[in-house]
């Protein structure tokens, strides 16, 4: 199990065929993904605290680099891509099926998705008519950068567009592992209570946006939105919050409008160029 985490060890299966390499300088991928990604236990017999630290450090630096591949493989296409967080059964598939509608031909864009077990939440989204790829996690409670730079590789995303990663639903463990995103975006349903950023303060301190999600709901609830804000940027005093209902479409436009700037933003990243930039991606 994980030093950082606690989460299981368990084998991680990506849809598709057999990997090819991505890894940063450095580092090398199995040529295949069907692999272990756990990690000792915290509390594993015969660990000091120091060799704990140690190995919590290592397994984060090694996922940072990942991430630093990632994000230069997708800075080089002009890509926006974005973590999606939250608790299981928050509304993430749901808002994402909304927004990728919404977006019908006016972007590129492919969705990976992470979840323990079943491909559900892909095929929902390929019905759209979006690319996506699962993640199938096993024990593990997160994606990681290493999965996700396997299965990037697996998508038709060229120059320019949008990549939605929605993450397995656990608000403790995606705090602490950079996937190269641009930003993290929390989600918060209405129906799970206002104080989830004082109980769970990493997350939503790492996290750039919280959407407020299930906003229709908010007539039959005691929810206070004021307070829940409030304690989000007690948390962070720099997140942006939107309300939002995939149900309603309240707060869409809005949401919209703010992946629109990401996606304009990133097609603006000067686009690497010869042997350098191949040689920092690992390839």
């Amino acid at each position: 199990m994980c030093t950082v985490c606690g989460c299981g060890q368990g084998e991680t299966k990506i849809e598709g065929g057999p990997e090819h390499a991505h890894a940063p300088s450095g580092f090398s991928y199995a040529p295949r993904h069907h692999h272990h990604h756990g990690h000792e236990h915290a509390h594993a017999p015969g660990l000091t605290p120091g060799r704990m630290v140690q190995i919590e450090q290592d397994i984060l630096a090694k996922n940072n680099a990942y991430a630093s591949a990632n994000r230069k493989e997708w800075k080089a296409r002009g890509l926006f891509a974005i973590n999606l967080v939250s608790s299981p059964g928050s509304g993430k598939t749901t808002l994402l099926v909304e927004t990728i509608g919404k977006l019908a031909g006016r972007h590129t864009l492919a969705v990976i998705e992470g979840d323990q077990q079943t491909s559900n939440d892909a095929e929902r989204i390929r019905a759209t008519g979006a690319q996506a790829i699962q993640v199938n996690t096993g024990k593990g409670c997160h994606l990681d950068a290493h999965m996700v730079g396997h299965a990037f590789e697996r998508l038709d995303l060229k120059q320019g567009g949008l990549l939605l990663i929605e993450n397995v639903g656990n608000l403790v463990c995606p705090a602490e592992f950079d996937l190269g995103e641009a930003h993290k975006v929390v989600i918060l349903s209405v129906t799970e209570g206002e104080d989830k950023p004082l109980k769970y303060p990493n997350m939503f301190a790492a996290s750039d946006l919280m959407l407020l999600t299930k906003t229709d709901l908010l007539p039959h609830l005691s929810f206070d939105t004021a307070k829940c804000i409030e304690y989000a940027r007690r948390v962070n005093p720099k997140i942006e919050v939107l309300q939002v209902s995939a149900k309603s479409g309240e707060g869409m436009d809005e949401w919209l409008a703010w992946l629109e700037r990401g996606v304009a933003g990133a097609a603006l990243w000067e686009r690497p160029t010869g042997r350098d930039s191949a040689v920092d991606r690992g390839r």
